[in-house]
């Protein structure tokens, strides 16, 4: 018999770094979870995001017990990445705030790509260059 959901909470966290504080603890205090168990889960399973803003999809069912879905780490942060830079323009369309290459697109679309609504690599990299520009980050052949 497949268990009941009671419902779903969706959390960003810094691979490796969760703790029962905010927004971490609040969230899941709510539901009922034991949040030292998902603290040392999600630390656990999340090793190689190390530091990296990682969302995660909590399932939670009737009888408190939980599972979670580590996804990858949002393409605004491996844009900046390559870019190296702290955050996007201020003004995207108007200021330019840096550049990346049409490689590291593909690269990160390639990173990407279980999570992106693409069929294939060249989508999934027009995807990376239209985030990459509503951040007012230029796209260099």
């Amino acid at each position: 018999m497949a268990k009941e959901i009671a419902g779903y909470v969706k959390l960003q966290i810094k691979g490796g770094q969760a703790n029962p504080a905010p927004p971490v603890g609040p969230a899941l205090g709510q539901r009922g979870i034991n949040i030292m168990e998902f603290c040392k889960a999600f630390n656990a399973k999340s090793k190689a995001f190390m530091g990296k803003p990682v969302p995660v999809v909590i399932t939670v069912y009737k009888d408190k017990k939980f599972d979670f879905v580590i996804k990858s780490p949002p393409a605004s942060h491996f844009i900046r990445e390559a870019a190296k830079l702290k955050s996007g323009s201020k003004e995207p369309g108007r200021v330019i705030a840096g550049s990346i290459t049409i490689k590291q697109a593909e690269q990160i679309a390639k990173e990407k790509m279980k999570d992106l609504n693409a069929h294939d690599l060249e989508e999934a990299t027009k995807i990376i260059c239209g985030s990459a520009r509503s951040m007012g980050i230029e796209i260099k052949k």
